[in-house]
């Protein structure tokens, strides 16, 4: 199974950090963000990783390499000049790195403990998310779960946590425009598409500087 991490934004919301380093390269106990995820995902089996990159796109190949320290094998899908396509633009634009088979996507600027599995099976969904309890940034959340299925609206909505894998037959013949892909995913969750599962483990998202400074002060 190949691995695609998702680290192309510009992080607004990051600035000034980010006014000089993508936002996937600030550091969280003295290591970037993207390196503690090529760590879990060589020690879980991966080998394949693609990489999108936009802003200040060109620091992270510099910081990374091809991935062999790692034991990994790392591309990059360059966005630098179109401009970073969100997440669903991201992933089709990449889509011809990823392959026919099974692909786990993960957000470049969370920080978690959550064990990538490279033989993930999806059985007869379409994609199954990582879910986590409400941050208080995000207190209302994004989905509900019932059961093992992923749903729009519950009693007790939580987060996605920015983490997912997913059949590439959801991606084909769509356009490397810039599009993000809750609204797709929705639209699946609806047909009873998409699986899930709440994981209660160490889940950050890094967003702003304070939730930055804040996790290394308190690990």
């Amino acid at each position: 199974m190949k691995a695609m991490i998702l680290a192309a934004g510009r992080g607004e919301r990051m600035r000034p950090l980010t006014d000089t380093l993508p936002k996937p390269l600030l550091e969280v106990h003295g290591k970037p963000l993207i390196m503690h995820h090529l760590e879990n995902l060589s020690k879980s089996g991966f080998k394949d990783v693609i990489i999108n990159i936009a802003h200040l796109g060109y620091k992270i190949p510099e910081a990374l390499g091809d991935g062999s320290r790692w034991g990994l094998n790392i591309t990059y899908s360059d966005e630098q000049k179109s401009g970073a396509l969100e997440s669903l633009g991201g992933i089709v634009k990449a889509l011809p790195l990823l392959g026919d088979e099974t692909f786990l996507v993960v957000n470049g600027d969370i920080f978690c403990d959550y064990e990538f599995e490279s033989d993930f099976d999806l059985g007869d969904k379409m994609a199954h998310l990582i879910l986590v309890p409400n941050p208080p940034h995000n207190e209302k959340g994004d989905f509900g779960l019932e059961g093992s299925l992923v749903c729009n609206k519950s009693d007790d909505m939580v987060t996605f946590s920015g983490i997912g894998y997913y059949n590439p037959k959801i991606f084909k013949n769509l356009q490397p425009i810039k599009a993000l892909l809750a609204p797709l995913l929705r639209k699946m969750i609806e047909k009873q598409e998409i699986s899930g599962e709440l994981y209660r483990g160490i889940w950050h998202d890094i967003g702003t500087p304070q939730r930055l400074q804040k996790i290394n002060e308190n690990f």
